[in-house]
């Protein structure tokens, strides 16, 4: 019952020469540790992705926004086995300098991971990973440099529906901040 959570597409792809990458949708990913900075995501064993996650050890988180919710769906309920998800939903890979596993040039935001661990808890294996670089769209970040998330309109995953996510509310520590 801990939702929404995020819908991320995960980029992976095998090191046999001449793979195609692959797109898996999860909503089981989130931050672990940052020092160092690694998240987790969880798979099925049974999935596609699951056995190219396992043998290259890495991966690729891509945030979603609003207009690739479509995309995000087609891609959790096909398998790349059947599909090239990237031709079937008019995605782009993009190469980076972090690793061979390409990103989606449509998200805002793609984080590189290195697989460190895998824990195996029963319907599911989580993958522990540590991040090796980020790569964010420049179109999202404002006058100072920062992030602008609510340029990006990400969208969130709960029981089996996609939303919007809303407007902000505050910020950290503004419960406790003096008033001047």
């Amino acid at each position: 019952m801990l939702y929404p959570v995020p819908a991320v597409m995960v980029t992976c792809k095998s090191k046999e020469k001449d793979s195609k990458p692959n797109i898996i949708t999860l909503a089981w990913a989130g931050t672990v540790c940052s020092d160092p900075v690694m998240l987790s995501v969880s798979v099925r064993p049974e999935r596609y992705s699951h056995d190219i996650i396992e043998k290259s050890g890495e991966f690729v988180v891509n945030l979603v926004t609003e207009d690739l919710t479509r995309a995000c769906d087609w891609c959790g309920v096909r398998s790349g086995k059947d599909y090239d998800k990237f031709k079937e939903v008019k995605l782009t890979p993009f190469k980076s300098d972090f690793m061979e596993t390409p990103a989606i040039s449509e998200s805002p935001v793609n984080i590189y991971c290195k697989v460190k661990d895998i824990l195996r808890l029963g319907s599911h294996d989580m993958f522990l990973a540590e991040v090796t670089g980020v790569t964010v769209d420049e179109a999202y970040m404002d006058e100072n440099g920062r992030f602008d998330l609510s340029a990006t309109k990400l969208m969130a995953y709960s029981h089996g529906e996609y939303f919007a996510l809303g407007k902000k509310l505050g910020k950290f520590g503004y419960s406790v901040k003096k008033k001047k």
